[in-house]
This record gives structure tokens, C-alpha cells and sequence, in this order.
């Protein structure tokens, strides 16, 4: 059974910085996409940052110059860097693993930007 497993959110102030990671296991195929998504409070969940086996890079307009994935090749662990955070980016982050084009989720990590 696939598993994702979070780690990295918490409470940080406005222009703060975090590091979220991922870890996948529990399947010995190939992960194809592998990244984050993101609900806020009465939104849809949206997609943040994916990253492919590949080495092809997906990033939402709005975190495009503060957010960074990064995945080494076909690597099962991922992570997101978080930079110059605004209270916009307060959500849930889900890790998000494509598995011979099923899709997995993670439990889910908070991450509150406040002063």
C-alpha cells in the first residue's frame, strides 16, 4: 500500500521561509509525478509544485519565484522550500504522488502564515 509521509509545516510570520518533505513508500514502481497540492478554508484543493521523474517541473503562477521543488530524478522523497510566505499561502499542503496514473495523497500538513 502506497504511503506518503509529510513533514515541515507549522506557524511562521509573513516573508518567513519553510521546508516541507515528503516521503513515498510502499510501492516498488516508478513514481511519476510526485509533489504538492494545497487547500485553503472554503477553497478547492489546487495544485502548488509537482515534480516528474523526468525532471520536468510544474509550478501554480503564484508561487512561481518563491516556492522551489526539488526531486532527484526518480527519487521517492521530495521536497518544497518556501520562501517570502504571505498569509495567503495559509493552507493544508498534501503530498501528491502519480503511480501508473493512479493518484495518492498524503495526510496532509498545516501551514499557517501569521503575525
Amino acid at each position: 500500500q502506497v504511503q506518503l509521509a509529510e513533514s515541515g509545516g507549522g506557524l511562521v510570520q509573513p516573508g518567513g521561509s519553510l521546508n516541507l518533505s515528503c516521503v513515498a513508500s510502499g510501492s516498488m514502481y516508478t513514481i511519476g509525478r510526485l509533489g504538492w497540492y494545497r487547500r485553503a478554508p472554503g477553497k478547492q484543493r489546487q495544485l502548488v509544485a509537482t515534480a516528474t521523474n523526468g525532471g520536468t517541473l510544474a509550478y501554480a503562477d503564484s508561487v512561481k519565484g518563491r516556492f522551489t521543488i526539488s526531486r532527484k530524478g526518480a527519487d521517492k522523497t521530495v521536497f518544497l522550500q518556501m520562501n517570502n510566505l504571505s498569509p495567503d499561502d495559509s493552507a493544508v499542503y498534501y503530498c501528491y504522488a502519480q503511480i501508473l496514473l493512479k493518484d495518492y495523497w498524503g495526510q496532509g500538513t498545516q501551514v499557517t502564515v501569521s503575525s
